[in-house]
This record gives structure tokens, C-alpha cells and sequence, in this order.
């Protein structure tokens, strides 16, 4: 983990970085709603919760899980992701959820009785691990998480919290079991104006998030002093933080500040200004303040108002953004600079900066219309209401100007070069994909083949979705590997992973916890749960920030 050196240090860093000039922002991709709007809605809200994540249900029943599984595998070429080394005819032997030992089949036979599956002409890998989704937000967990698990995720890092569903998990009422991915890492409610406004409110979330078992902290959008004093209150408690930079804090300046995980490359212009030519000239320009004032932003009840009023934009945040605002993208990929560029990289690397790209997220947003998505297998996977608002969404996105939509291809042009860059230059990426099903085209597996086309050899994109995140949560004796003492998360592929990206798709088999399942079975489970998709969603989500959110 990123941390300051001591508390001193960071109050000063937090110190120099406050002095930013105040700004107004372009970026809608979370503040769509007008100000009118969230002043009006302030004034009837008075008394309400200003961020309602969980309904007032009674907490959903508890997840009894069965016994990890044992196993055998025998037959199979054993993939080390750590080194691309292959280890042909080799037996895998798994006791109660664990990798007991890796070895010759004729050395492992001899263990009395456990399942023996055939494993030649397979290929075992770690199972993957998806570093950014929002699986638990779906409205129906259960069936998502099979789809993921189909795909080849065994471990997800959930990328949106409350204080409720801490508390479920710390009672196992989360709906988790074998056919869903290992929760790796929660944390509590998202930083943004309404809950963290002010470096003492910041302070105070982050303590009652630490307090609640919130495994990191995760920032959306806030002011730039409370911006950097979350990094240094989240240190100071042993806390990773990740996420979204706001327009007022340029990627270099969050590296320098130990900020710990940049998601979506920040999902603000900051990248973009970085790696152009004109880098000074386009930060002086941009316009990097929050758009509602912070005393709007704590009024009871804006939270519940900005929902309502930005209910579809975070489909497609793309689909609602100024044209101002795609004017100045545009004007900042096009003076792209490949020195700017590996010179930012080189800061992340220094500063142990790590990224979630999420390639997939950002295709569907600046490529929305493309023909792909058209018959995508997600979309029969849908609820009625959930299909309407996307296709409302992507009606929008198709109306809008010639020149928007070009505009927006070169920005996703820019989005593989960067990828390409940071990868080429050592800078720690994840495998993850943003998705919580209110839009197709957000699978692993795709996400896969975009890394694959901006560059990324496969064997770079098997450790980003392995050995990586198994680096980064600290977890290396017991993740991304397939070796004793690892946990039994592992996948059965028909072709050789190290050669071409497709064979990562090439699944038989997942092997969760233990427990083998084939890929038919699996199969079989989704069209189960697709038959009944309300039945997952045991979590009582409302139509909240949290519901939604990032």
C-alpha cells in the first residue's frame, strides 16, 4: 500500500495541494443534474437521509456455505502465470478448499480417495479475478456472479459499499456461495459531496468506514483539499484508497500523493491533460470545480434528488456530456503526446500507482453504438426495465452529432495507446470491467481482447488478471498461482493461454473453492436464474446513490 512516510509529511503534502485554484467543471459523468434542480429538491428534502444505499428491509437471510471441496486433477499442463513455465502431466491435488500439492501423477495417486477429474489436454490457470465491479449492486446478484464465474472469475473486488452491507457480510447474509466469485475486498460508502464535503466530514467517513470493516476507501468526486486529506486519513488507518480523480487533481499530483489505485484512468480529463503537448495550456483551460456548492451538496435530501435527476446517466455518461465538454477531450487527444505519456508512466511506477483500466466500461460508453453490442448475450439477460432505460440511453447516444460520436473515437483511439504505454513501461494494471448489468459488452473475457488489441501480449493479460491483483491486495502465497497453500480458484482451458487471448475464453471448467464445476453446469445454472431475476436481489437496494454508483 501506498502510504505517507509519517503523519507530518502527509499534512504537508494535503497543505501544498489544498492551494489549487478553485474551478467549475465540464464533466457530467456524475453531475448530469441541473442546479436548479438540486436547489429545488433541497428544499423539499429537509429531514431526509442525504445517501439512502439499503431499504429498510429485513436484512437478508444467512449464506451457509458448503464445505470446501477436494480434488483431484490429473493429466493436465499447469500454466505459472509468474513466468509463463508449463508443467505438462501434472496432477493437482486439493484438500478442503486448498492446494495441497502440485506434482508427477504417479507421486500424487496414491492419495486416498478424492474425485479425480481428467485433465489431459487441459490447461490449469488461477482463476481470474475481475479488480472493479459492482456485482453486488445488480438486480440480481446471484446471476451475475454465475456469468462471471461462466467467464472465469473466482474473485471480485466489489468496488461499492454502505455501512449495511458491511454488516452483512460480517454476518454472512451476503448472497455469496460456490457459484459466485471469492469477495476479495468491500469498501463502505463512496466519497462525494454529500458525505464527505468538508476535510473534517472526510475524516469522519473514512473513520466510521475503518470502524465498520471496510477493507479500502473509495473516492468519487470531491473538493481538492478533501481529495487529498482523504488519502492521508485512509493511510493513517491502515487503508488502501482507489478510485475516480476529480477534475481539480491532475494523475501525477494523486501518484505523488500516494493515492493507491486510479480507476478508469480517472474518469476525468486529468489523463488527457497530462499527455498532450499542450499540457499547461489545457489545465489552465479546464474548468476543474465541483458544479454544486458545497452547502447545497450537505442539504438533507440533494442526495435522493440528484438520483432521481441522473437516473440514466451512469448507463452512459457519455451519452449526456456537453458539447463544450467533448470539444475539450477532443482538443486534448488530438495534441497527444507519446514523451508526455511515458513520462507520466514513469511517475506511477516510481509511486507504486496502481490502475484498473476497465477497457470495456469506456468502449461502451465512446462506442455505444457500435454493431457488436447489438446481439450481445447480456441483453436477453435483462429485466424489461432495465433494457428500456438502456435502449432510451443508446437512443440518445445515437442522436447525437456526427462530430460528438467521432470525437469520441478518438478518445478511445487514445484510451488503448495509453494502455499500450503504461503496460510497456511497468506501470501495475488489473484486469476489471465496471460492470453491474445495466449494459452489454461488460465481460472479463472482452475485456481481455481490448487489452489483447491495444497491445498487451496474452501472458501479460493472464498476470493482470492473476498474479497483479494478487500483488496488489498482498495476497501472493495464496492467489494467482497454482501451487500448495493456494486457494482452490482455478479453471480448466482447452488451449493454451500463453499463445493467444482467446484461449482465455476457452473454459471447461471452474474449479471454486474446491469444488469442480463444469462449464455446462454452470451454463445451466444462469438459465435458472435468468427465469427468476428478482430472486437474487436479497440485498433490498433502493434506487439510491449506492444503487447506482461507480
Amino acid at each position: 500500500m501506498n502510504t505517507p512516510s509519517s503523519d507530518e509529511s502527509a499534512s504537508d503534502a494535503t497543505a501544498d495541494h489544498a492551494g489549487g485554484r478553485p474551478r467549475r467543471t465540464r464533466r457530467q459523468f456524475l453531475w448530469g443534474a441541473g442546479l436548479g434542480a438540486l436547489t429545488a429538491g433541497a428544499a423539499v428534502g429537509v429531514g431526509m437521509p442525504v445517501i439512502h444505499g439499503l431499504a429498510s428491509t429485513p436484512p437478508p437471510p444467512r449464506t451457509v456455505a458448503p464445505a470446501p471441496g477436494s480434488l483431484r486433477i490429473d493429466h493436465v499442463t499447469v500454466v505459472d502465470p509468474r513466468d509463463g513455465s508449463r508443467r505438462d502431466d501434472a496432477s493437482i491435488l486439493i484438500r478442503d478448499g486448498r492446494i495441497i500439492a502440485v506434482g508427477d501423477v504417479a507421486s500424487l495417486a496414491s492419495d486416498p480417495n478424492p474425485p479425480v477429474v481428467d485433465g489431459a489436454g487441459r490447461f490449469a490457470v488461477p482463476g481470474y479475478n475481475n479488480m472493479h465491479t459492482h456485482a453486488l449492486q445488480a438486480q440480481n446478484p446471484a446471476l451475475m456472479m454465475a456469468t462471471m464465474l461462466a467467464e472465469g472469475v473466482t474473485g471480485m473486488r466489489q468496488m461499492l459499499g454502505t455501512s449495511e452491507m458491511l454488516a452483512h457480510r460480517a454476518a454472512s447474509r451476503l448472497p455469496l456461495s460456490v457459484h459466485a466469485p471469492r469477495l476479495l475486498a468491500m469498501p463502505g460508502d463512496i466519497l462525494t459531496p454529500f458525505n464527505a464535503g468538508s476535510v473534517d466530514a472526510v475524516q469522519k467517513v473514512i473513520d466510521a468506514q475503518y470502524d465498520g470493516g471496510a477493507d479500502f476507501i473509495k473516492m468519487v468526486l470531491t473538493d481538492r483539499d478533501v481529495f487529498f486529506a482523504a488519502i492521508e486519513r485512509a493511510h493513517a488507518r491502515g487503508l488502501r484508497i482507489a478510485g475516480h480523480l476529480p477534475e481539480s487533481v491532475l494523475p501525477s499530483e494523486a501518484s505523488a500523493a500516494g493515492f493507491d489505485s486510479i480507476e478508469h484512468f480517472g474518469a476525468s480529463d486529468g489523463i488527457w491533460i497530462e499527455t498532450s503537448s499542450r499540457r499547461e495550456d489545457l489545465w489552465a483551460a479546464d474548468e476543474t470545480g465541483l458544479p454544486v456548492p458545497a452547502w447545497i451538496a450537505g442539504l438533507p435530501g440533494v442526495g435522493e434528488v440528484y438520483t432521481a435527476t441522473t437516473a440514466k446517466n451512469l448507463i452512459n455518461p457519455a451519452a449526456f456530456d456537453s458539447p463544450e465538454a467533448v470539444a475539450f477531450k477532443r482538443e486534448a487527444v488530438q495534441a497527444f503526446d507519446e514523451g508526455a505519456a511515458r513520462a507520466l508512466a514513469a511517475t506511477f511506477v516510481q509511486n507504486d500507482t496502481w490502475h484498473a483500466p476497465t477497457l470495456v466500461r469506456l468502449r461502451t460508453q465512446y462506442l455505444m453504438d457500435d454493431a457488436e453490442y447489438e446481439d450481445d448475450p447480456w441483453l436477453t439477460l435483462m429485466t424489461q426495465d432495465v433494457r428500456r432505460d438502456y435502449d432510451d440511453v443508446l437512443t440518445t447516444f445515437r442522436d447525437l452529432p456526427d462530430v460528438v460520436r467521432e470525437s469520441y473515437r478518438e478518445v478511445y483511439d487514445a484510451v488503448l495507446r495509453v494502455t499500450k504505454i503504461l503496460h510497456d513501461e511497468g506501470v501495475p494494471m488489473m484486469a476489471a470491467t465496471d460492470g453491474q448489468g445495466k449494459a452489454p459488452g461488460q465481460r472479463l473475457q472482452l475485456e481481455f481482447q481490448e487489452l489483447a488489441k491495444a497491445g498487451i501480449p496474452p501472458l501479460d493479460v493472464l498476470r493482470m488478471a492473476t498474479t497483479a491483483p494478487a500483488r496488489y491486495l498482498g495476497r501472493t502465497a495464496t492467489m494467482g498461482v497454482i501451487a500448495p497453500g493456494a486457494d482452490a480458484d482455478l479453471l480448466l482451458l482447452a488451449t493454451d493461454p500463453t499463445v493467444d487471448v482467446a484461449a482465455l475464453g476457452s473454459i471447461t471448467a471452474v474449479v471454486r473453492d474446491g469444488h469442480h464445476l463444469p462449464i455446462e453446469d454452470l451454463d445451466a445454472l444462469i438459465e435458472r436464474l435468468a427465469e427468476q431475476p428478482g430472486e437474487g436481489s436479497v440485498l433490498g437496494f433502493t434506487e439510491g446513490t449506492a444503487y447506482r454508483c461507480c
